[in-house]
């Protein structure tokens, strides 16, 4: 692995990230559900890395940890919808994206958007030019779009050989059909682990992090029943509250030497 010239006292710089003014607290409320140093440092992220984040979505969550833990010695690329997307969805996020990056320069100066929306623009970053890549709950959303192998493909290219794949996405029951993961935002820990290896990635552990023993899984509006979606509204709020963000898996994979 890469050496940094200036090394940076972790502690500090965890503590001066997870708290900056950038954060909303709304977002640092989430940080006890989605454990992002906890998972960070699970996916051996250093602050010298070339990282890539796939799919960050319109409000960033991990764009704005990502960015200032890097942004020293390090280089995040966004790997982001297409602005000009056929789909509205994909355009709306986009923008709001370019916005929350905007209004917070001095944060977001060594970041790099990209345009990866499969299957007409499949890079993310130069070809095996990353240390690690890295996508949160987004599994379910290429299955969706029937592009999922596309974007393994895509990320395996993306990495250096020895980098490191970091997948955290909602946990289904294993077995679940190929509708039902559509229908409700769940995969099983096997199907991604199948398709992973299938594009030459090596499983290297597993952890229980971001894992949830309070959710059943089984709700009417699927994960976006939870929290933060809440798409019930006021229908059951308080039990839906008490569950919490959904049951994730946690899986780190290799790219071999």
């Amino acid at each position: 692995e890469n050496t940094s010239s200036k090394p940076n006292p972790l502690g500090y710089l965890w503590k001066s990230t997870l708290n900056g003014k950038h954060r909303s607290e709304h977002h640092k409320a989430r940080d006890k559900y989605r454990n992002p140093r906890k998972t960070l440092e699970f996916f051996e992220v250093k602050p010298n890395m070339q990282v890539g984040e796939i799919w960050p979505g319109g409000k960033g969550w991990y764009t704005e940890i990502l960015a200032p833990y890097l942004d020293r010695d390090g280089k995040l690329y966004a790997a982001h919808f297409h602005p000009a997307s056929h789909l509205k969805f994909y355009r709306k996020s986009y923008q709001a994206f370019i916005e929350k990056i905007a209004a917070h320069p001095n944060v977001y100066r060594n970041l790099t958007i990209t345009a990866f929306q499969p299957p007409h623009h499949k890079t993310i970053a130069p070809p095996e030019s990353l240390d690690r890549v890295l996508t949160f709950r987004n599994v379910h959303n290429w299955i969706k779009a029937g592009h999922e192998a596309q974007v393994f493909q895509a990320m395996y290219q993306a990495l250096k050989p020895g980098g490191i794949l970091g997948v955290v996405e909602h946990r289904g029951k294993p077995g679940m059909s190929r509708e039902a993961m559509m229908a409700t935002g769940y995969v099983p820990e096997d199907y991604v682990i199948k398709i992973a290896t299938k594009f030459g990635f090596k499983l290297v552990a597993k952890s229980e992090i971001n894992s949830n023993d309070l959710d059943t899984g089984s709700h009417p509006k699927g994960v976006w029943t939870l929290p933060p979606t809440l798409r019930l509204g006021e229908t059951n709020k308080e039990k839906y509250l008490n569950i919490g963000e959904s049951d994730r898996m946690t899986l780190k994979f290799q790219k071999p030497n």
